[in-house]
């Protein structure tokens, strides 16, 4: 139970936005969304994380989702998405609310 509880953790830090991260853009749109299954939920309260594609310097790689322990009792994820500027497309990244 103590490394379920740890790995959440460190998945959650890992999804938290960095403030000082460089704000990319990218000349072209990104894919669609993989449709995934992420089958049984493995155990009560844990909230599915979908994927998304991240852009990696030369072309878009899906990253999978994954279940997660939310950070907070009725604490809901917002997913990441690409948001379309003038300039090109940006990664708006996912973060827990509530």
């Amino acid at each position: 139970m103590k490394k379920l509880v740890l790995l959440a953790v460190c998945g959650m830090l890992l999804s938290l936005p960095s403030a000082f991260a460089q704000r990319i853009v990218v000349g072209v749109a990104p894919p669609p969304v993989v449709e995934e299954h992420p089958g049984r939920r493995p155990h009560p309260g844990w909230v599915w994380i979908p994927g998304y594609q991240r852009w990696n310097g030369r072309r878009y790689v899906w990253v999978r989702g994954r279940w997660m322990m939310p950070p907070r009792p009725r604490a809901v994820w917002i997913a990441g998405h690409w948001r379309q500027t003038r300039r090109g497309w940006v990664w708006v990244p996912g973060h827990w609310r509530g």
